[in-house]
């Protein structure tokens, strides 16, 4: 007779497919907010006018540093949805979940964290 207790938790490491639907629904609607920050940074990005008639000198540096950080965030955005854009091709070739380095999958958790992930965690360290 086998005690059903000594089977704990055993974490699956294949993807199922309802698995990878929903990782892919996951980056698409990632993909559709970036895109609508980044819209509207478009929509916002003035740029920093350098006359000190019109402004102080402390308020147009304020003005200029707030300016380079939404220019950092919106750079970022971009990275991030390049990742997703790869994250979406590796699924249509079924080569999502794989590790780049050492070709084994990558676990399931480690995806559901950031599921633009191309390493496992042994390769990541």
């Amino acid at each position: 007779m086998v005690d059903n207790r000594l089977i704990i938790f055993q974490h699956q490491t294949h993807m199922t497919k309802a698995q990878l639907n929903q990782c892919k629904q996951n980056l698409l609607t990632l993909q559709q907010e970036l895109q609508e920050l980044e819209q509207e940074f478009a929509k916002s990005g003035d740029i920093v006018k350098l006359d000190q008639s019109s402004v102080g000198r402390l308020t147009r540096m304020d003005a200029m540093q707030a300016q380079q950080m939404a220019l950092e965030t919106s750079r970022r955005r971009q990275l991030q949805t390049q990742k997703i854009e790869g994250a979406l091709r590796r699924i249509e070739s079924d080569d999502y979940g794989y590790c780049f380095v050492c070709e084994e999958e990558i676990d399931i958790r480690r995806l559901d964290a950031d599921p633009t992930n191309t390493r496992c965690l042994k390769c990541a360290d």
